[in-house]
């Protein structure tokens, strides 16, 4: 069960209203009127809650749970303890997101501003907006409805945020255009410039760096990671995309939709990633390069040239995935005496 200091139970819920919730049916043997006070994992949920299994490492723990009701897929129904309401669905770990979702909601926006706030006279502010101690916002800046920006937070002049944003303590936004229903996390930096310059014996000459950042709507982006703005072209964040904690996307990288991007990721400036990418955390990609769509990239991988669409790559530098680990294996094998043993 959450810690009710932190959080705020939005229930109960009856099982006909999360199977409702999650687009999912109820069995025709199911009590659709009992009630479902929480949601919980396996080995701690009690008959009131909700859990779920997703991964069959935890089937044991499924077979023993005391769960009131438990999100499956209809192979694993036949292992449910007696007395378990099962859920079933194709995508169990999405249908328990909803249904925990809809228990431990975003809270509604409150419309209070700080009295330590500097709001700048020229700066719009939609309705709902919450401003927290300590938080500037620069001249022109326009915040859409129901936006909550943390203490100490500083939004640069003419910096524009879409409706339904969170903005969290000690970030700085500048040179941006955020889209609606972004989460931002603490000490986020968006905007700073772009590291390009002229290498020179005499002094490196800054370039100055004239582009923008550009986030989609439904954008997530993790604690203390940075996003520096355009040399002249923008750096573009698409729809729907997530990143982890510290990572650093250089300036002129545009990220396509939803795409995934792992802690301690490092983005060079121009690379160009398609949609629904993925890359695993430590990796890092070289400037300039072009990443097809739905390509994945490994953990700690360094991937130096371009990666075509659908492509898994691994290793450093990268290479598919496939020949990554029979050169692993091989190694593994000649570094035993070539026979294995």
């Amino acid at each position: 069960m959450a810690d009710p200091r932190f959080f705020k139970n939005c229930g109960p819920f009856s099982l006909r209203d999360l199977a409702e919730i999650a687009a999912i049916e109820l069995g025709d043997d199911a009590d659709g009127d009992r009630v479902m006070h929480d949601v919980a994992p396996l080995d701690s949920a009690s008959a009131e809650t909700v859990s779920f299994l997703d991964n069959p490492r935890y089937l044991e723990q499924f077979k023993e749970s005391a769960a009131g009701a438990c999100v499956v897929v209809a192979k694993y129904a036949k292992f449910a303890p007696r007395g378990m309401v099962l859920l079933t669905s194709d995508r169990p770990y999405r249908a328990y997101a909803l249904i925990a979702q809809a228990f431990y909601g975003d809270q509604a926006a409150v419309d209070e501003r700080h009295a330590s706030a500097q709001i700048d006279g020229s700066a719009r502010l939609g309705s709902g907006v919450s401003v927290g101690a300590g938080v500037v916002i620069g001249r022109g800046a326009e915040i859409g409805d129901r936006v909550q920006i943390g203490a100490n937070t500083v939004i640069g002049p003419f910096v524009v945020i879409g409706a339904d944003c969170a903005v969290g303590p000690n970030a700085t936004l500048s040179h941006c255009l955020v889209g609606a229903r972004a989460l931002i996390h603490p000490g986020v930096r968006i905007g700073q410039r772009g590291f390009g310059f002229d290498m020179s014996s005499d002094g490196h000459l800054d370039v100055p760096q004239l582009g923008r950042v550009i986030i989609g709507d439904d954008v997530e982006i993790g604690a203390n990671s940075t996003v520096d703005r355009g040399a002249g072209p923008d750096t573009i964040i698409g729809d729907g995309c997530k990143i982890d904690n510290l990572v650093q996307i250089g300036h002129n990288v545009q990220l396509g939709r939803g795409c995934v991007i792992v802690a301690q990721v490092g983005l060079s400036g121009s690379a160009k990633l398609g949609d629904l990418v993925v890359i695993g955390g430590q990796a890092g990609v070289a400037g300039h390069i072009k990443i097809g769509a739905g390509v994945q990239l490994a953990a700690r991988s360094g991937l130096m040239r371009d990666a075509p669409a659908g492509s898994r790559m691994a290793g450093n530098p990268a290479i598919p995935a496939k020949e990554f680990f029979r050169q692993f294996a091989l190694l593994a094998k000649l570094a035993k005496g070539g026979d294995g043993k």
